[in-house]
């Protein structure tokens, strides 16, 4: 299964040429790739897929995607005992 989790670009910077972004996952940062999204700016919620930003979306949608993660997470550790590894 892939995952694309939402988060919102908090700077943009080149690195050898290549469009880069320090995204926030909610507290958790992490460089991402902009190739496949060049017209993202600072604010921007973009959704992250290994290392790369693939869509842009609003900030309800982003907040409604994470909502639904941190549910299903609560249900797996609901339902194992214990969260993942």
């Amino acid at each position: 299964m892939c995952l694309g989790i939402p988060g919102r670009i908090l700077e943009i910077h080149d690195d050898a040429g290549l469009s880069m972004a320090t995204v926030d996952f909610g507290g958790v940062r992490r460089e991402v790739c902009l190739s496949c999204t060049p017209d993202a700016q600072v604010g921007t919620y973009v959704i992250v897929h290994v290392g790369f930003a693939i869509t842009e979306v609003d900030e309800a949608e982003a907040r409604r995607t994470l909502d639904v993660l941190r549910a299903m997470a609560d249900a797996v550790e609901t339902e194992l005992g214990e969260p993942l590894p």
